[in-house]
Order: structure tokens, then sequence, then C-alpha cells
């Protein structure tokens, strides 16, 4: 059967069975807020469970034509085996089982590490709360890496730690739930974009304008398109934010400062509150790129664009490190209006506060160990083996697609993803209508069924209208990457030759 029809059915089998019982529920999917309904989120969606199921079937011993699922879906590295950092894993054993610090078994950096760590946590245990924002030590610590990056002062008291960036940016977001002037906030997104936006906005009755990245100009941001989505979205919304993801997800960009100036100066002149979301900051692989924070360029212009609201978010998830489980991040927040910032971290302190084992793990990365320091050489091998591999990979994913006829793959400047343009048969997409699926999503579900590889379609992050595409990692080991790239050629030729 079909996967969506598969699900289809499961869903109609529940309905009917429980009709009976939901007549007596106080909550049905009839009076279930319809905000939620509307609310998609491509990189967890219908592709990614039949992908797991595909795998316990395989577990089962079904017979497929291939031999395992290949989950280029999602950016997680140590998912796809990249080995976590040594230090950073050596100071979570530390403050989770304190007795480790009596021992020989850690270099004496790790182990004075994890003592400061539970020394400012209360009953020095890290299974106790903290403050709401976090531990104060460790805010000061990335107080101090941001002015070590920018080289510009940045007040610890202006940073929350946060389970990984997520929390920070629909925290963030949920402050803007408010009509003006008559008319609802609207939020300006890239397309394409990373589907936690386009969802949260969603699920909290935003309004989603859109402006258009130039993938005929490596995924450039055009000030031009700028002004036509601000004044096109201003017709029905009040227009109050704009988000920027840099490096690009999904579409591996790093914007040049001249383009951050530039978009400072249209957020200074329309009164907009900038989302910098530069959780790859570090993932820069192409020798002409170099990131610039927005907190360093906005600070260098200097009035009166100095003065423009903006809010920065960094992950543990990302960069080097990869620890998406612990989920560890930090929110900066730049000029905002002192009562909205005691509102929101009243909203923060509803939440308690960020999971410790991860606020550590923060601690590692913003203030990694230093030269003379007995766990520097390893952190930096391990640092720079890590970078490495994922710029050959970058560079290995753009050729491979850009081989295979019918495909356009722009150069990954930086991040985790190469995002490429598919041109596909007439036949295929009237075989789309006909499955009511767009082409995009018809072509990965075959692609998924028939070599086991999930990779998440172009129309879950937004694309040009007419255009597909799809986002794929570059996260596979090499080995596994090579692999996954010459069965996608074959498929393809397949795939082309079936629908031509």
């Amino acid at each position: 059967m079909n996967p969506q029809k598969e699900i289809l059915a499961s869903r109609l089998f529940f309905i009917v069975t429980n009709r009976n019982m939901s007549e007596n529920r106080a909550l049905i999917v009839e009076n279930l807020n319809p905000k939620i309904i509307k609310l998609q989120y491509a990189v967890r969606g219908p592709l990614v469970i039949r992908a797991g199921a595909i795998k316990k079937e395989l577990e089962k011993g079904a017979k497929k034509p291939f031999k395992r699922v290949i989950l280029a879906n999602v950016g997680d590295a140590q998912a796809m085996y990249q080995r976590p950092l040594t230090f950073i894993r050596q100071v979570v054993s530390c403050i989770t089982y304190p007795k480790l610090l009596k021992t020989d078994m850690y270099p004496p950096d790790v182990k004075k590490r994890a003592q400061d760590i539970l020394d400012n946590c209360s009953g020095n245990s890290v299974g106790a709360y903290t403050m709401s924002l976090g531990i104060e030590m460790i805010r000061r610590h990335v107080a101090e890496y941001i002015e070590c990056r920018d080289g510009h002062k940045a007040r610890w008291q202006d940073i929350s730690l946060t389970a990984g960036a997520t929390t920070g940016i629909k925290t963030c977001l949920e402050l803007f739930c408010n009509k003006v002037d008559g008319k609802p906030s609207g939020i300006m997104l890239p397309v394409p974009q990373y589907p936690l936006y386009s969802a949260t906005v969603a699920e909290y009755g935003l309004g989603h304008i859109r402006y258009y990245l130039d993938e005929g100009n490596n995924w450039a941001l055009e000030m031009s398109e700028l002004e036509r989505a601000y004044e096109e979205g201003s017709k029905t919304h009040c227009v109050r934010a704009i988000v920027v993801i840099n490096p690009g997800n999904p579409t591996g960009q790093v914007l040049k400062r001249s383009n951050i100036e530039d978009i400072i100066k249209f957020a200074h002149k329309k009164r907009l509150f900038i989302f910098a979301d530069e959780v790859y900051q570090a993932n820069v692989y192409d020798k002409d790129s170099k990131f610039f924070s927005f907190k360093k360029v906005l600070s260098e212009l200097g009035p009166p664009y100095n003065t423009v609201e903006l809010v920065s978010f960094m992950s543990i998830s990302k960069g080097y490190t990869g620890e998406c489980g612990l989920r560890g991040g930090w929110m900066e927040l730049c000029n905002m209006d002192p009562g909205v910032q005691g509102h929101l971290y009243k909203t923060l302190s509803a939440m308690l506060c960020p999971a410790t084992v991860g606020q550590a793990a923060v601690d590692c990365v913003a203030r990694t160990p230093i030269s003379g320091e007995p766990s520097y050489e390893l952190w930096l091998k391990e640092k720079n083996a890590v970078l490495n591999s994922l710029k050959d990979r970058a560079e290995m994913i753009v050729k491979a697609f850009n081989k295979m006829e019918g495909f356009k793959c722009n150069v990954v400047q930086g991040a985790m993803y190469a995002f490429p343009r598919i041109e596909l048969p007439a036949k295929a997409i009237e075989a789309a209508k006909a499955e009511k699926k767009a082409p995009d999503v018809f072509y990965a579900f075959k692609l998924l069924e028939e070599t086991g590889i999930c990779v998440i379609p172009g129309t879950g992050f937004g694309q040009c209208p007419g255009s597909y595409h799809f986002r794929t990692t570059i996260l596979p080991q090499p080995k596994i990457l090579q692999e996954m790239l010459d069965i996608f050629q074959s498929f393809h030729k397949k795939f082309t030759k079936e629908y031509q």
C-alpha cells in the first residue's frame, strides 16, 4: 500500500473505532486548536515516520531492495556516527558522577571545570534546578566568548541559556502574538527556511511574510526582494520582525558582511526586530566566505543602526560538537526594551530552567581548553578533524549532484546541508498529482521506498513556485555518503527512464 494511503487508512480506522468514545471526550480533533492542526514540521513528518517503519521492517527480516535506511533528513551529527568530543564527555561524566573527581582517570583541567560547575549548582548536584536563565558563571563565560568573537562588549545579564536554540526562538516569537493598529503581527521568513519558523508562526497565528533567496546567485539575499516582501506583507499584517539564518539552513550559503549591513539598515528603516539564527557559525567551509555575527556588524555600524533590536541564537547541537541530545544553547538580547526583557525572562522562569547537563556542555563550548592545558591538543585535533571532514563532504555532495543529469546544486559554503534543484519529468508530475502529492514529495517517497534513503522535499522548506528541491545533510560519514550518492544516481536514472 502507498505510505500516505497507509497513514490515512490507519487514521480512518482510529476515527471509526473510537467514534463512540469521542462523544464523551472533552478534546477531539473537531474542537482542537486549529493552529495546531495547521502546523507542519517537515523534518519530522510522514517521510521520516515511514523511514522509521521501514527500519523496523528490515530488523524483522523483511526483504527490501536495500540493506539499510540512510537518514539524511536531519542535522543530527552523532546519529550519523560522528564521535563526541572527549573533553565535553569527560566533563559531563564528572558532573554526573562526581566520584570520578577523586580518581586519576581524567586530566586535571577536566576535573577543575567539572568542579567549578558543581560548585555553582544548588547542593553541588546537576540534579538540582538552576536559575531560570541558567547558571550565572556559564552565562558570564558565554559573554566572554561573544566578546572574544566580536571584539565588542557583551553583558552576561542579556544572555539566557536555552534548551538548544529552539526554546529561545519559540519564546521570542511568542512575544509578537498581538495585533497592532488592528492588524495581526507578521514575521518575515526566508524561502527556503528551516521549518521550525513556519511551524511556530502557524502555531502562534502569526503572519508568514515570505522573502525569497536568489538561487541563481548562490542563495543571496537581495534588498529589492526584502522591500517587495515587506510592502506585500504590510497590506494584511503589521510586519514587525525579520528572521535571518546565517549560515543558511537548508541552503548552505554564508552572508557577506555588506549584506548583513544592508539587512540591519533595512530593519532600522522599517522598525523591525531581527532574529539572527547563527547556530552554524563554526560551519564555514568555503575559502572565500567568513562568518560575521549580526551583533558585531550592528555594533560597528554605529548610530543610529546600533540601536536596532536583535536577538541572536547559538546551539551546541551544530558546529563541531553535534551534541543534539544534550539540548544546550543560548540567546543574546541586544537593545530590547527593558520592560519587554523583563516579561521575556518571566516567561522563561515559568519553564523552570534548561537541563543542567546541557548547560555544562555550553560551558565547554563557550570556554574551550586553551593552549598549555592538558586537554588542549586532543580537543583541537578532534575539532579540526570534524570540521575538515565536513568540508570534504560538502564538496563531495555538490560535485556528485552537479554530475547527475537534471540536478543543479549550489556550493555549500557553510552549515550542514545541500539543497539541490531537480528537474522532474512531466509524467512524474502527473503521477504525483494523481496521488495528491507535491511532485518533490512524490519523488522523495519513491526514493525512500526503493533505496532506503530519506531526504526532505523542498516543499517542507519553501521554494519558488514551479521549482523542485530536496534537502539532504552532509553528515553521513564519508563511506556511507559515497554509498548514498552512488545509490542516488542509479535511482534517478531509473526514475527518469520510468517517467520519461
